[in-house]
């Protein structure tokens, strides 16, 4: 049991860290997009296989959350938080959606042991990931850095953070939506 919490502990050191060098590696080449500009549209499988479209929620507030591995620890923090707060985000006519560059099979495995409700986007081409300039690299792998983007009903980029801390930032989310007119 104690090699399983070290493992864990471990784990959660070499993506912490890769996650930072990756950062500010692919900073150098990565445009994000800017508060004001229209968010890159996409279309990307959930876990359930279904496709979903950025364009199908226009008039919602769509938080865009990319994170860099399905049932890592900061990951499952990050993805329990926003589904402790789904029905705030419901009351404020907002969606939550996760994006790594992880398989859709991985994000079903990810939802049924976690219990997440909320659709997690499945970016193997890395297309979806690349427009939002948010590709890292973690040892020779691609990966999705820890960003998120807050994009409005009008389907423009609200607000970005870039390298999030996964354990307060469902907080930070819904205090900018709030902030910005949202109910």
């Amino acid at each position: 049991m104690k090699w399983l919490i070290v493992v864990g502990i471990a784990l959660f050191v070499v993506v912490a860290v890769g996650a930072l060098l990756s950062r500010s590696a692919s900073a150098k080449n990565a445009t994000i997009p800017a508060v004001g500009d229209t968010a890159p549209g996409f279309t990307l499988p959930s876990q359930d296989g279904e496709k979903i479209s950025l364009a199908s929620f226009k008039g919602k507030w769509v938080v865009l959350y990319f994170y860099p591995k399905d049932q890592t620890p900061g990951c499952t923090i990050e993805a329990h938080n926003f589904e402790r707060d789904a029905k705030l985000y419901e009351a404020k006519n907002a969606v939550i959606l996760g994006v790594s560059v992880d398989s859709a099979d991985s994000h079903k495995q990810f939802c049924t042991k976690e219990s997440l409700s909320f659709r997690l986007l499945a970016d193997t081409e890395h297309a979806v990931t690349e427009s939002y300039g948010t590709l890292g690299n973690f040892m020779g792998v691609k990966i999705a850095n820890r960003n998120t983007f807050l994009i409005s009903p009008e389907g423009k980029i609200a607000k970005v953070w870039t390298g999030v801390s996964p354990s307060k930032h469902s907080d930070e989310v819904l205090a900018a939506i709030q902030e910005l007119g949202g109910k």
